[in-house]
């Protein structure tokens, strides 16, 4: 391989290939030319299972044995952890979907409309469960696959069964029996590819908490050194948190039920999310220059100099309890100056009359090294849960569960796309008389259920229809000239080695996954092969092919016409949510707690992203901004109901802070004034405890108006420099509303 770059560089492509339009091309497909060895690997056993599906399925004379690789396909992931996960959610939704076809062709046998309002709205249902399951709408998390799946089940058995319901049980246990053979097939291939298991699912877990902490590490680092702006440009590390999020129930999975390593390294990385957080309420009490004592730029240098030497000091199991010893005294030293500084204020009260410039920079300074504190205490609860994943305790019986946010209203839309998307086809189908027309609703189904829930399925359905046009050429040029010249299976598996290892190698490559998702599921269904004979009809070719072209058209086309993406009004309704959110935090009896706070907020982030595919500009920089402004306003106002539960502020104090939370309660912004009213009443509430606080001799009641002091200036800060964002009567940058 090296050699054929060294070839194509003499050429004239250099560097290594050029930069002219051919050399970015051809740089682009080392993927197929050049793979890395788990691709090729990846690539290499999932082949290898779906001809031996394929096989089986052949020597037990199975009457549509193309269904047994599809299902390998189907579920093959590239670590073991995923395949397992992928295979058991498979599982369960091949159960589901067959209860729910068999119920379908049992109550509308001989009524086609019925049948259709039926399916549709199973179709629909299941995706609107599928929405509500824990995971983001991507496929990283398998339980939404288990209801993709139903949905592919139900299509599958129903609309063979509708047709001839008199054997719909010999029909539905031919379809669980391709499937579970798919499924099995798959399973055990994979585990004798897979070597040392338990020990790199140990250090996946490691290495994954060391990615999360270098990039936090380092834009806290930058923050101490004065970079007072570098958290509101850094939100792709939340993002980064929830996919990392992910990969441990897959690294669970592999190291089996017997400890919970995992749910230490979820709690380890909640961790890393809070120290997050409070580095936003740092950097808005930063804006003060009166912060910067001499305690705390002391402080400030040495947390920096741990901070950017963290990560790779964590990669050392040895170095971990000098690490801890270093951050105990951090911490140590912090209280000991925030100390200092509240005693050298209540020195000042007790002795009138009062410098109030000079105490009022005093009080800064400890309002920092406080919150400084609590990050540093932070992080060293994280680094715990960091060590206990990678050293689990004896008799262990810790839990951390995988948090949920659901959106109705998204799950809502997928419904009724799929639903409304199948109804459609089946119209079609019942209006035209299509004798083919029974295929082309059933791939509707297929691509109803994996694509509905997704957060941009007319761009997965374009980049669908690309693989599928690939998969028609290629499936072409087998069923009419390979295929007729082969008369043993042996000879058939080697010729469909190398298309199927083609597929598997773009799976593994991000840029082409969606189309090579498309050209696997459906390579050995348009080719179909069979015991007794091969498929030499142009017209039979032609009648399989056509319905799946035209099936991608018309899912590409409903998406884009029945309640189509509009990132304009995503966001809008996520800044809507945002306040709703914000008033709860101030009114509920039961508010959330602060990692949900910060868990739906990474959500969020994720949503604004998916939306764009990843791309960036000012509009999404500014939301992702306005989000982490949300989650900083939210976590103060958690703050500030814990002080008040404690009882220890003195009721002039208490009152003010009531009353500025019954304005938040009220935020909307929607009609001009309250924006400005909740502003106010936020300023009100920090000029009424600076003044309490500067004659306050109490020493408890003292430390408790400092703590509500410090949440109320990010709360005041946050909605002074993003009143754009709060103010939900702007449009906020968005064209579609100016």
């Amino acid at each position: 391989m090296a050699r054929f770059e060294h070839l194509l560089a003499r050429s004239g492509l250099s560097a290594p290939f050029g930069s002219g339009p051919l050399g970015k091309w051809i740089a682009r497909q080392k993927w197929f030319y050049a793979p890395s060895l788990l691709n090729f690997g990846y690539a290499l056993r999932t082949t290898i299972a779906s001809l031996i599906a394929l096989g089986i399925a052949l020597w037990w004379e199975l009457g549509s044995p193309q269904w047994a690789p599809l299902t390998v396909w189907m579920i093959a992931q590239g670590s073991r952890g995923k395949s397992l996960a992928k295979a058991r959610w498979h599982m369960f939704g091949m159960v589901v979907g067959t209860f729910v076809a068999f119920t379908l062709v049992a109550a509308a046998p001989q009524q086609p409309l019925l049948f259709i309002l039926l399916l549709a709205a199973s179709i629909g249902a299941l995706c609107f469960i599928g929405t509500l399951l824990p995971g983001p709408a991507s496929m990283a998390n398998y339980r939404m696959h288990g209801m993709r799946a139903s949905g592919f089940t139900v299509s599958i058995i129903s609309l063979d069964g509708i047709s001839d319901p008199e054997h719909i049980f010999q029909i539905t246990m031919a379809r669980v029996t391709y499937i579970t053979l798919g499924i099995v097939c798959e399973t055990v291939i994979s585990s004798l590819f897979q070597f040392r298991l338990n020990e790199r699912a140990r250090n996946r877990l490691a290495d994954n908490y060391i990615v999360a902490m270098k990039p936090t590490a380092n834009t806290l680092g930058a923050l101490l050194g004065g970079d007072k702006d570098v958290l509101r440009t850094s939100a792709e590390m939340m993002t980064t948190l929830a996919g990392l999020g992910d990969q441990i129930e897959f690294a669970e999975i592999e190291m089996g039920r017997h400890g919970h390593e995992g749910d230490h390294a979820r709690a380890a990385l909640s961790g890393v999310a809070a120290l997050f957080s409070r580095g936003l309420d740092l950097s808005a009490l930063m804006d003060d220059p009166a912060t910067y004592g001499p305690y705390w730029r002391a402080l400030a240098a040495r947390s920096r100099t741990f901070l950017l030497s963290l990560p790779e000091r964590l990669r050392d199991p040895d170095e971990f309890t000098a690490v801890m010893t270093e951050l105990r005294d951090l911490r140590a030293t912090s209280r000991v100056d925030a100390a200092t500084c509240l005693a050298r204020e209540m020195e000042m009260v007790t002795n009138p009359p009062v410098n109030v410039a000079q105490e009022t920079v005093i009080t800064r300074e400890g309002q920092a090294l406080h919150v400084l504190g609590d990050m540093l205490d932070e992080l060293r609860k994280s680094l715990a849960q960091f060590d206990a994943s990678r050293n689990p305790p004896a008799h262990d019986h810790f839990h951390y569960p995988i948090q949920t946010w659901r959106d109705w209203r998204q799950a809502t839309g997928n419904s009724l796309r799929a639903s409304v998307s199948m109804f459609v086809a089946g119209v079609i189908w019942i209006t035209t008389g299509w004798p083919q027309g029974l295929f082309f609703l059933m791939f509707v189904g297929i691509i109803n259920s994996l694509f509905s829930t997704l957060e941009t399925p007319a761009v997965a359905t374009r980049a669908f229809l690309h693989g599928t046009i690939c998969v028609i050429v290629v499936s072409t040029f087998m069923a009419f000239i390979v295929m007729p010249a082969i008369t043993t299976y042996e000879m058939m598996a080697l010729c469909f080695i190398p298309v199927m290892m083609i597929g598997g190698l773009a799976f593994s490559n991000p840029a082409t996954i969606l189309g090579a998702v498309a050209y696997n599921l459906f390579l050995t269904i348009l080719i179909s092969p069979f015991n007794d004979e091969r498929m030499l009809d142009e017209v039979t070719f032609f009648n399989t092919a056509m319905p799946l072209f035209l099936t991608m058209a018309f899912c590409m086309w409903m998406y884009r016409v029945f309640l189509p993406l509009d990132p304009d009004g995503v966001r809008w309704n996520m800044r809507a949510q945002i306040l709703l959110m914000l008033r709860k935090l101030a009114r509920s009896r039961y508010p959330l707690m602060s990692h949900d706070v910060i868990g739906v907020s990474i959500e969020r982030m994720v949503r604004l992203l998916n939306t764009v595919g990843g791309r960036r500009g000012p509009v999404i920089d500014a939301y992702l901004h306005g989000v982490l402004s949300g989650m900083t306003v939210g976590l103060a106002i958690l703050n500030l109901r814990a002080v008040l539960e404690r009882g220890a502020l003195p009721s002039a104090a208490a009152r003010d802070v009531q009353e500025m939370l019954v304005r938040m309660a009220q935020f909307t912004g929607r009609y001009g004034g309250h924006y400005g009213r909740t502003e106010r009443a936020t300023s009100g509430a920090v000029a009424a405890l600076v003044r309490l606080e500067q004659s306050e001799t109490n020493l408890s009641q003292r430390v408790e108006i400092l703590r509500a002091l410090a949440s109320l200036r990010v709360i005041a800060a946050e909605l002074s420099n993003n009143r754009l964002f709060f103010d939900a009567s702007s449009p906020y940058l968005d064209p579609v509303f100016s």
